[in-house]
């Protein structure tokens, strides 16, 4: 099984987390200003289906806060259909430093390939890496179903990305791409996750916002803080 013509993507950048409150969210907003825009896409849902074992051995490894994790998802630009393009993607976090690989693919084909059919796209380093993972863990199946909506912003001349999830929430049932957008809230309302994004070293004008604005960096998961609510909800 191959995709074909579906893009193939390598990312290495930093990534570091925080938690915003409404207050903080209107205050980096307003001071964003003339430094970043918002990216042509705009306020965009995203839906991302996080694979794992029966027994939840990825999820579980990276709630020990290793050096080394990794995780692999199918991430879709709101509501998918059988023929519309989702991203397998594999990622992998040593420290703050992410590693991506993503392929452009169809519903169809990547169930396919997790039930053991073939590659994913076409051949090549990153097909290989893929295929390893899926061959390594084994019994690959959906288990957590993350969504949010992201408003993307970019430095107009520089590398530098920023990204605000606003109402982010899961499910653990119905794990479809297909169905809706709806979920369980991971925040409490009106709590957003800003996420930056570099190649080097983050700017020192953001650094000072952060700083003026009181932003702390976080250590947090999406997959992780679902799976944990989930474990809490079955201890009770």
């Amino acid at each position: 099984m191959t995709n074909g013509s579906g893009p193939i993507v390598v990312m290495q950048r930093r990534e570091m987390k925080y938690f915003l409150y409404p207050q903080q969210k209107a205050f980096l907003l307003e001071r964003l200003r003339g430094h970043m825009e918002a990216d042509e896409y705009g306020l965009t849902s995203i839906a991302s289906l996080y694979y794992d074992t029966p027994d939840h051995r990825l999820i579980r490894t990276s709630l020990e806060k290793p050096p080394f994790k990794e995780k692999i998802r199918l991430r879709s630009y709101g509501l998918a259909t059988d023929d519309s393009p989702v991203f397998l993607e594999l990622k992998r976090k040593a420290g703050h430093t992410v590693y991506k690989r993503r392929v452009q693919t169809t519903i169809p084909l990547v169930r396919k390939f997790f039930g053991g059919e073939g590659d994913i796209c076409g051949g090549g380093q990153i097909n290989h890496e893929i295929t390893y993972f899926r061959d390594f863990y084994r019994d690959l199946a959906p288990a957590c179903l993350i969504i949010y909506d992201r408003t993307a912003y970019r430095e107009p001349d520089g590398d530098l990305r920023l990204t605000i999830d606003d109402a982010p929430r899961y499910r653990m049932q119905d794990l479809d791409l297909k169905t809706s957008i709806d979920g369980i809230p991971l925040l409490p309302e009106g709590f957003s996750i800003l996420e930056i994004k570099v190649q080097q070293a983050m700017p020192l004008w953001l650094a000072r916002i952060l700083s003026d604005g009181e932003i702390r960096l976080a250590s947090f998961s999406k997959y992780g803080e679902a799976y944990t609510q989930q474990i809490r909800k079955h201890a009770i």
